[in-house]
């Protein structure tokens, strides 16, 4: 964590992990080594056995879940040990015919003298769908209070009109970095943003032979300063 934080240091991280079809080694190599407080996951289980595969996973990395899995479709929060989680929940957008459903997850946590609540979502491939997606999202998180992360794959980069509704409001870093597909990165597609008062130290889209083969988008990482209550 830099030197030169002024509040308390929280680490986040957010991939889209691709189902766990990658080379899992190489993913839980690589989360053991960030050492996050928080993983914000997209494309985590969701179908038979989630429980226990989403716990497994969470325990492979050194964490536990906090929320997530089936009820939020596939978005997963895990977090450290330092961190306390008070509460947790999911939400699921309407549902388009013909088309996936999708949602969110919430949990309110708290480290070290200071509370946050972290959200992560996936929003649909579809433009058409994104943007009602986006919005409901966006008006679920205007009616939280205090410190905020926010982590999300997209589906489509800064400037379009789902990232700027998630974004409206928050702060997040302007490198373009591209994030997908990992092989050969071409799209930023995966973004974090916090809410003012909320200092970002750090922000990194990993790009290392490990993130490569470990899924199909490359993850990122932020190092905060919260501000204590």
């Amino acid at each position: 964590m830099g030197a030169g934080m002024s509040g308390v240091p929280l680490r986040v991280l957010s991939w889209n992990v691709h189902g766990l079809k990658g080379d899992r080694a190489a993913l839980v190599g690589l989360v053991r080594e960030l050492a996050p407080d928080v993983l914000v996951v997209q494309e985590a289980p969701r179908r038979f056995g989630w429980r226990r595969k989403c716990a497994t996973l969470a325990g492979e990395c050194g964490l536990v879940v906090a929320a997530g899995g089936l009820p939020a479709l596939g978005n997963l929060l895990l977090v450290g040990l330092r961190v306390a989680v008070s509460e947790t929940r999911c939400l699921r957008y309407p549902l388009t015919p013909g088309r996936h459903m999708r949602g969110a997850v919430f949990a309110r946590g708290r480290v070290r003298g200071a509370s946050f609540t972290v959200s992560g979502s996936h929003l649909a491939t579809d433009p058409a769908e994104r943007p009602a997606q986006a919005m409901h999202w966006k008006t679920e998180l205007n009616k939280l209070d205090g410190p905020l992360i926010v982590a999300a794959d997209l589906n489509e980069g800064p400037g379009g009109g789902a990232w700027r509704t998630v974004e409206d409001g928050l702060l997040t870093t302007r490198d373009d970095d591209p994030t997908y597909p990992a092989a050969a990165p071409s799209r930023r597609i995966d973004g974090l943003f916090v809410s003012p008062g909320i200092e970002i130290e750090r922000y990194e889209i990993i790009s290392s032979d490990r993130a490569r083969a470990a899924s199909d988008h490359l993850p990122v990482l932020v190092d905060l300063a919260l501000p204590s209550d």
